[in-house]
């Protein structure tokens, strides 16, 4: 039976999330506020995870919750709720394609932070503490050179798109301030996942935490939507493309992704997660071209290409790291028994500091 791995999950992760991204976009271009956006879409997530952490610990126990879980859950809604209020207020000024490039951000500043909060060790003499940093320095570079650098025109955008890429693309004169919330929100997000790791390693429950958190993101959400939110009439919900930005977010974004995510933290980190973030800004670029009919410059394959590079020079940190750690483990077992001779012994040291 196949048993999907984390990359697998990450990568298809990415895929859906660029289509959040151009849904809700097209949401609040017709008009859709992103504050009730934000609290329907928690509230029908709640109503995702109930039955689902019903079913999932109906035979199987879960953890013990603590007061002490509680608070740290707590403190994770309330990284959530900013971010998610960031990220619809950055998609709203500018575009889809600019959230997936500002994202990119997000593995620098989770590294930082990981290293910060020791939940990474960072030894330059080691060639995977090498790998990684070079690697993350890399990725921000291609995501700057995606979103500074055009270059030359590749492919001509077909006139018939046109119109279509005129609505997603508006509110050019809000790009910065867009660009701005976008770029808050990539802090944002590394916080949640540093938050997100120190209570999973604790209380190692995905639904649980994730249906939690989201009660908590309700309340608060809608706390501060009654008061930003002057506008009665954008409480009403027809059935349109803002319920469906609804849905998508509730079922993707804040239940099957959020979970995931958790589950992803819990076997990998926070940096091997956040790593996959600059695979988005490719495939918006792909999807730009195939649905929106935007045109291919170099800059864009160039930025492509270098994401890709320091991608990959992540991941192979990430399994030089899990390699060394499995030979410290295999070494530690047969200094444990006496029928190993020294000499072995010590050639498993000189294996795992070589």
């Amino acid at each position: 039976m196949w048993s999907p791995s984390v990359t697998e999950v990450m990568v298809m992760l990415e895929f859906l999330d660029v289509g959040l991204n151009n849904v809700t976009k097209a949401a609040m271009s017709g008009g859709m506020s992103h504050f009730v956006l934000v609290v329907y879409s928690n509230i029908l997530a709640i109503f995702f995870l109930v039955p689902c952490s019903f079913i999932f610990y109906r035979q199987r126990s879960r953890p013990q919750l603590t007061c002490s879980i509680v608070y740290r859950i707590f403190i994770l809604s309330l990284v959530s709720c900013c971010g998610q209020m960031f990220h619809y207020i950055g998609i709203e000024y500018s575009s889809p394609t600019l959230a997936s490039a500002m994202i990119d951000l997000t593995p620098g500043f989770t590294f930082i932070l990981a290293i910060i909060s020791r939940m990474e060790n960072l030894d330059l003499r080691v060639q995977s503490s090498q790998a990684k940093s070079i690697g993350t320095l890399v990725l921000m570079t291609g995501a700057l050179i995606v979103t500074l650098y055009k270059g030359l025109p590749i492919t001509v955008a077909p006139s018939t798109n046109k119109l279509l890429k005129e609505i997603m693309l508006s509110s050019q004169s809000n790009w910065v301030l867009g660009g701005f919330f976008l770029a808050l929100h990539s802090v944002i997000l590394a916080s949640y996942y540093i938050v997100q790791t120190w209570i999973i390693r604790d209380y190692p429950a995905e639904l649980m935490v994730t249906l939690i958190c989201c009660i908590f993101v309700s309340i608060l959400s809608a706390i501060v939507s009654l008061v930003a939110e002057k506008d009665a009439n954008a409480w009403r919900l027809k059935p349109n493309i803002n319920l469906m930005a609804i849905g998508y977010s509730a079922a993707f974004a804040l239940s099957l992704r959020s979970v995931l995510h958790t589950w992803a933290l819990k076997k990998k980190g926070p940096v091997y997660v956040s790593m996959f973030k600059p695979l988005g800004m490719v495939i918006a670029i792909v999807s730009g071209v195939a649905f929106l009919g935007d045109t291919i410059y170099l800059g864009s394959l160039v930025g492509a290409a270098t994401i890709a590079l320091g991608f990959y020079a992540v991941i192979w940190g990430q399994a030089q790291e899990k390699l060394m750690v499995d030979d410290n483990e295999i070494c530690s077992f047969k200094s444990s028994s006496q029928k190993v001779p020294l000499l072995q012994n010590k050639a498993c040291k000189y294996r795992t500091f070589a």
